[in-house]
């Protein structure tokens, strides 16, 4: 007999693709056409007059960032407003409820916004190589970078949606929090540009740490070593499920 956990994992999972999936032209196709404006804007015309950066074209140095970007924003959304619209509907009273654990609630949610990111980032990296030739550095940095980073954003996005009250709520977040630490993140460029005071201010956004391991993983170069970005994501990844864990054990903002 099939695992029941397992099962219930499996299709709460699926639920989250499918309904992500069933929208395709606006979770999916938004994300490509904004970073290949980026990539235009950014990378073609600003990009000639800067030159190289870490000893690359400035093309190829801020694709990284940019992926990253997509990931954070896509990973982050998709939970937020899927937690907050089943809650919305009173439909999460049904999972609360039933036999399946806490852990697997949360899981499945943030596994849909992990896949929901790995597909952009995937279409991100295949629409900037119509710009720049792709290399990879280091594949398994690359890979356990990106999936920390989704399954990160995607919990925060969840916690977003169990404290939201109404759908604005869900976009205070990513617009007065994310979007500022994204794009001081270094994504368009690098902390060695700063004065050593900034370098040091710059070292308390996490987003940079990200960045620059993903950035690492791509080109082999960073301003932080990937090794602190690692620790960061996992001991955050380990914080924000605890976190998530207890307000559903506890039912906050769904059991009155």
């Amino acid at each position: 007999m099939s695992n029941p956990v397992l099962v219930g994992l499996k299709t709460l999972w699926f639920k989250e693709c499918t309904r992500f999936m069933r929208i395709w032209v606006q979770t999916l196709v938004p994300p490509a056409i904004t970073m290949s404006l980026y990539f235009v804007i950014f990378g073609n015309l600003i990009g000639k007059r800067i030159g190289e950066m870490g000893g690359f074209s400035y093309m190829e140095f801020i694709v990284p960032g940019l992926i990253m970007m997509s990931i954070i924003t896509s990973s982050y959304s998709n939970v937020s407003s899927s937690f907050f619209s089943a809650k919305f509907q009173r439909n999460i009273e049904e999972l609360i409820v039933s036999p399946i654990p806490t852990w697997v609630i949360i899981m499945g949610f943030v596994g849909g916004g992990v896949t929901r990111a790995v597909i952009i980032g995937v279409i991100v990296t295949l629409v900037s190589m119509f710009f720049v030739d792709v290399q990879i550095h280091n594949g398994f940095i690359l890979l356990i970078t990106l999936l920390l980073t989704a399954s990160l954003f995607a919990t925060a996005g969840l916690l977003n949606g169990i404290f939201a009250k109404t759908f604005d709520d869900i976009s205070v977040i990513p617009t007065f929090v994310l979007t500022p630490l994204t794009y001081l993140g270094g994504v368009f460029y690098s902390l060695s540009l700063l004065p050593e005071f900034w370098q040091w201010v710059s070292k308390a956004n996490p987003i940079v740490y990200m960045v620059n391991g993903f950035r690492y993983g791509f080109l082999g170069v960073s301003d932080i070593h990937y090794g602190y970005a690692l620790v960061l994501l996992v001991g955050f990844n380990i914080l924000l499920f605890a976190v998530a864990y207890h307000l559903l054990r506890k039912g906050y903002g769904i059991r009155s």
